[in-house]
């Protein structure tokens, strides 16, 4: 990303922190289903030395941790809130831009769930990622893919994360130096009473740190009028979560 808009990234996530973790539930339900995943591959039951990039309030640190003995552990986020993370885990905390801090050396499992799809090119991330793999090691990695909030696209929101990417594309870009063992997609919609729901919620898990205009009362009836309009349904108004996901192993 560039400065600005990590910076914008960073300050949306920081004030969503407190709230985040009870309000996202998709994001919870992707960790679990990352590491469904990683355990089906055939992972160990332990790991030497384990990073997570982009931990946030924990959703994908806790599943780890309840089903794998993670070793030395690292939590590296964004947001210096997330050393609350750090610390209730004892785990070491690295601040900053997963794509630009020195990450250490040859960890047995990297993993993240839900942060790369904010980095302006995931594909050069996750080969980063794979390279810095201890031989043997473990790429763990999910993110979402085109079709999340394409409710708010198609009303002309500028809010939308910049590397939204299918999982075969997360494949692609890690096929050369890892063997990649398990792939996967789950698209999912949300209900919410109303368009100002919607709002909140993306207010709430701090998706919205892209967005760039300030919303007056024209504007934010003008949404609510097009979101009603476009995405009403007999359950509430939706919003749709495309979830990706990759595991893939080094050779030693």
């Amino acid at each position: 990303m560039t400065f600005q808009a990590t910076d914008r990234v960073q300050r949306s996530f920081s004030r969503s922190f407190h709230s985040y973790h009870g309000e996202a539930s998709q994001q919870a339900r992707v960790a679990d289903r990352l590491v469904t995943a990683l355990g089906a591959a055939g992972a160990p039951e332990r790991f030497n030395k384990t990073l997570e990039l982009g931990c946030g309030t924990g959703h994908l640190t806790r599943r780890l941790l309840e089903t794998f003995d993670c070793g030395a552990l690292t939590l590296n986020d964004l947001t210096p809130a997330a050393a609350e993370t750090a610390n209730r885990h004892r785990a070491k905390f690295l601040c900053g831009d997963a794509s630009k801090v020195s990450l250490p050396t040859q960890p047995d499992l990297i993993a993240s769930a839900s942060m790369i799809q904010w980095l302006q090119n995931p594909a050069e991330f996750l080969r980063q990622a794979a390279n810095a793999l201890s031989p043997g090691g473990w790429l763990a990695i999910s993110g979402f893919g085109p079709f999340q909030y394409t409710e708010l696209a198609q009303i002309g929101s500028s809010a939308a994360a910049p590397g939204l990417m299918d999982h075969s594309d997360m494949a692609s870009a890690v096929t050369e130096c890892l063997e990649v063992i398990n792939t996967g997609e789950a698209l999912e919609r949300v209900f919410f009473a109303t368009p100002r729901d919607v709002l909140q919620h993306l207010r709430k898990t701090g998706v919205n740190g892209r967005a760039q205009k300030p919303w007056t009362k024209a504007t934010l009836r003008q949404f609510s009028d097009d979101y009603e309009r476009l995405h009403r349904t007999p359950e509430g108004v939706c919003l749709t979560y495309h979830a990706t996901w990759i595991v893939a192993r080094k050779a030693r």
